[in-house]
């Protein structure tokens, strides 16, 4: 008699919590997306920095805006990736020239790189190379957190101001479509690897 009523006074806390979980879940899923996200208010810098792995452009045109602004002479554009035979850097500059911009504020940057990690490795020696002492760095929203994170480890010397640029997915509403789901789980696994430094 009493396992039974062990039983069921476990059942019931169980389904207490999976109600719970259930009517709360917007907070619960708002925080855990809010979680993710980092970002500062643009300050004026040495050298703006945007990130590859960004296929819709709203990365490049972030930081051209801000060059354009008048927040820091030049757009470092990191050429982390190689798709068909181009790095990224070489699309996406013209990219932003076809959309107004002067290609004056554009320093392409061409190397290799698989990973955020691997990117900050090959961009943090070219902004000591170039003097650079305060920098922005232009990402997605959901890749702020752990973009700054790496970047700061990797380059402590260095001030960093993190500008998220406008994507279509937001940390209040990521659960409402299957893409935001998919962004969602990448981004929380790859930020809980990086903190194993994988």
């Amino acid at each position: 008699m009493r396992i039974r009523r062990g039983i069921a006074w476990a059942a019931g806390v169980l389904l207490l919590i999976i109600a719970v979980l259930y009517f709360t879940r917007t907070s619960w899923l708002e925080a855990m997306g809010h979680f993710l996200v980092d970002t500062q208010t643009p300050e004026h810098a040495d050298m703006i920095v945007v990130l590859g792995g960004d296929w819709y452009g709203n990365r490049i045109l972030k930081a051209a805006e801000l060059a354009k602004e008048g927040f820091a002479p030049h757009v470092l554009v990191s050429g982390g990736g190689y798709l068909y035979g181009r790095y990224e850097g070489d699309l996406a500059v013209p990219f932003a020239v076809s959309h107004g911009y002067d290609e004056k504020f554009f320093i392409k940057f061409l190397y290799p790189a698989s990973s955020t990690r691997e990117e900050a490795k090959a961009v943090i020696p070219e902004l000591r190379r170039r003097g650079v002492k305060k920098y922005i760095l232009v990402t997605t929203e959901f890749h702020t957190r752990r973009a700054g994170n790496l970047f700061r480890e990797i380059g402590p010397d260095l001030e960093l101001i993190v500008v998220a640029s406008p994507d279509t997915l937001h940390w209040n509403n990521w659960w409402t479509d299957r893409e935001g789901r998919k962004t969602f789980l990448m981004e929380w696994t790859k930020t809980l690897t990086s903190k194993v430094g994988m």
